[in-house]
């Protein structure tokens, strides 16, 4: 068994407002509704919080930063596209993702669904097994923004692990 040498938590938010025109992504797959989320890229709220619970658990700033919406390389990307960079620059830094949990806060559509197919995607993406990631919904009973239909949220929590190295050189 390795031995741990730190554990640090990260949590993440994102909100976008629907639009009609756009498709909606959601976890990296498109969700059959008549409205799609605004944004710079393809307004993907749930990756956007996990990469931001990701980034934030390592001290690495937020998207925002690493993707900024000045510059037109992520133009319409696909979030998914950049989860597996935040993975890897997590990863180049020794931390190993442990788990996974995200909410999406959406009136309509409902997404229960899609969670299977998501958590395969974003395991996929981040190249951990799909039982370290938790996918859930929740609606803001008609109050509000989201509750009005005229946008979705997403938060997400994750915890990274970074363990000794067995080389003493390396520690």
């Amino acid at each position: 068994m390795k031995d741990i040498r730190e554990i640090r938590t990260g949590i993440g938010f994102d909100v976008h407002r629907l639009e009609y025109g756009r498709k909606l992504v959601l976890g990296g797959i498109t969700i059959p509704f008549e409205k799609g989320l605004l944004g710079h890229s393809d307004a993907d709220v749930l990756v956007h919080a996990l990469m931001d619970a990701l980034l934030g658990a390592a001290s690495m700033g937020d998207i925002g930063m690493h993707f900024p919406e000045t510059d037109d390389r992520y133009r319409d990307i696909s979030s998914i596209k950049l989860l597996r960079h935040v993975t890897g620059i997590i990863r180049e830094k020794g931390y190993h993702i442990c788990n996974a949990d995200v909410i999406v806060m959406a009136q309509q559509p409902k997404i229960a669904r899609f969670t299977k197919e998501i958590k395969e995607n974003l395991a996929e993406a981040m190249g951990i097994e799909e039982g370290s990631i938790n996918i859930k919904g929740t609606t803001t009973e008609k109050l509000g923004t989201i509750g009005k239909g005229e946008g979705i949220a997403a938060e997400a929590a994750c915890l990274l692990v970074k363990y000794q190295s067995t080389d003493q050189t390396l520690r």
